[in-house]
């Protein structure tokens, strides 16, 4: 079980497609003290992973100390980041307060499409500086990677560089309309594009030694299954089944890309949520609709939720518009 903590609303840059709208500091984000008892509630539940990010969340000072709390509760910290802040010895803190990863945001090979896509010149480069830090201080980093219609070309060139960075693994997130994304929601990939890329995406994992994951495109699960390609997961989607997040306010959410509340931590200890809440349960137990519901992988890929939820207008339940399945 996954979970992640967007632990602030403010952030240095500003991407084009940023789910959480990120920027300023919001005067409402959970303390230090609010954030440890939710570690131990998150622990409590079950979960496993712990996914610390933001916005930025190298910009809360507490962070160390969040980390360390969270390795101490049983869980596996690592870190969404956009790189530019892992600066001289900031890696080597991390990993000695107990980080076992950093995720870093790398859009395109070429820099001048990466820094438009973050918002910020020079930000390609920085972070390239932040990956070379990390490997001096022996911190593990991944690759993450958001796909639209104008980087989907280069998606594979992009883990043959996180191979060339050592990276652990390249993760590759179908752009889902949420936040600042809506605004850019015409560049997201349909049917055709969605389908071709996440072939080719498996089809690299055979000749790959590092781990590809698609993220928001839960069809790999089955692509790979009629290609035969090995994967360690058990499903596509996770919102709600094995997967949340919690807002830097203390909502919780099925994902972050789903802007459904089903509770906020502050009011209900955050395990009673996981194990209660009615969304919840719907998302684990209800049937899919439309295509989702008859196509015969609902168990294998689940559709994206979030996705469904935006095209269908708040229907969570609802037929992903862009599988290929749904529309034969």
């Amino acid at each position: 079980m996954i979970i992640s903590w967007n632990t602030t609303q403010q952030c240095n840059i500003n991407c084009v497609h940023c789910y959480r709208d990120a920027g300023a500091k919001q005067a409402d984000e959970l303390s230090t003290a609010e954030g440890k008892k939710l570690l131990g509630e998150i622990a409590k539940a079950g979960f496993k992973i712990m996914i610390l990010s933001g916005g930025e969340p190298l910009l809360r000072p507490d962070i160390y100390d969040l980390i360390s709390h969270a390795a101490s509760v049983g869980l596996r910290p690592v870190l969404g980041t956009n790189g530019i802040l892992l600066t001289g010895e900031v890696p080597a803190k991390l990993k000695a307060a107990g980080l076992m990863c950093a995720g870093i945001s790398v859009d395109s090979c070429e820099p001048e499409r990466h820094d438009t896509f973050r918002g910020l010149p020079g930000a390609w480069q920085q972070t390239m500086q932040g990956i070379k830090h990390c490997r001096e201080a022996g911190l593990p980093f991944q690759i993450h990677t958001t796909v639209t219609n104008w980087n989907e070309n280069e998606i594979t060139r992009i883990t043959d560089l996180a191979v060339e960075l050592g990276a652990v693994a390249h993760h590759i997130f179908f752009l889902v309309p949420a936040g600042r994304g809506k605004d850019i929601e015409e560049t997201t990939l349909k049917t055709a594009e969605y389908e071709a890329l996440l072939t080719r995406i498996l089809d690299k994992q055979l000749t790959t030694s590092i781990e590809i994951k698609p993220t928001c495109a839960p069809q790999f699960m089955r692509i790979a299954k009629e290609r035969g390609v090995p994967m360690r997961y058990t499903r596509g989607c996770l919102a709600g089944t094995s997967y949340c997040v919690i807002l830097p306010n203390g909502d919780i959410q099925p994902c972050p890309y789903l802007p459904l509340k089903v509770g906020n931590v502050r009011e209900k200890a955050f395990d009673i949520i996981w194990q209660e809440s009615p969304v919840f349960n719907q998302l684990r137990h209800k049937p899919l609709k439309g295509g989702c519901g008859t196509c015969g992988f609902d168990n294998l890929c689940g559709g994206c939720r979030a996705r469904a939820y935006y095209y269908s207008e708040g229907d969570y339940l609802a037929e992903e518009p862009w599988c290929d399945r749904g529309i034969r």
